[in-house]
């Protein structure tokens, strides 16, 4: 007889039913402690992770500001932020910078539609007619 038929027949030994799809004994009690001492152990990890990152990029700071002190370089951000206030102040007086919003009463639709009222008075009746359907 080979192996699976004797694990079939109940000789071997006892886990081999299992192996082949037994039912096994489940503790859910024990699963559950299992399942947190997994999720504690990957926070854990995760937490030795980013606290490693996070100490890497500090070396790296340093170093690079002590780049930047020696060449007289001056941080992305500050740079950025210095170009656009340049950029701001060279626009005030200039004929491209952005529009300001229409000042109240120019091109109402009520200053609109007393022009059409007073060139209809000019129009022969006919063409009134015909312009107010």
């Amino acid at each position: 007889m080979n192996f699976l038929m004797k694990a079939a027949l109940g000789g071997g030994p006892p886990d081999v039913g299992k192996m082949l799809g037994g039912e096994e004994e489940k503790d859910p009690e024990a699963e559950k402690e299992k399942e947190e001492e997994r999720q504690e152990a990957l926070k854990q990890e995760e937490d030795e992770r980013k606290a490693k990152h996070a100490k890497m990029e500090a070396e790296r700071e340093g170093l690079r500001q002590g780049i930047r002190d020696k060449y007289g370089i001056k941080k992305r951000e500050v740079a950025e932020a210095e170009a656009q206030e340049a950029m701001e102040q060279a626009s005030e007086g200039s004929l491209t910078r952005p529009k300001k919003a229409v000042p109240s009463g120019c091109g109402d639709d009520d200053e609109e539609e007393n022009i059409m009222d007073k060139v209809m008075k000019y129009l022969p009746g006919p063409l009134q007619d015909m312009l107010k359907k």
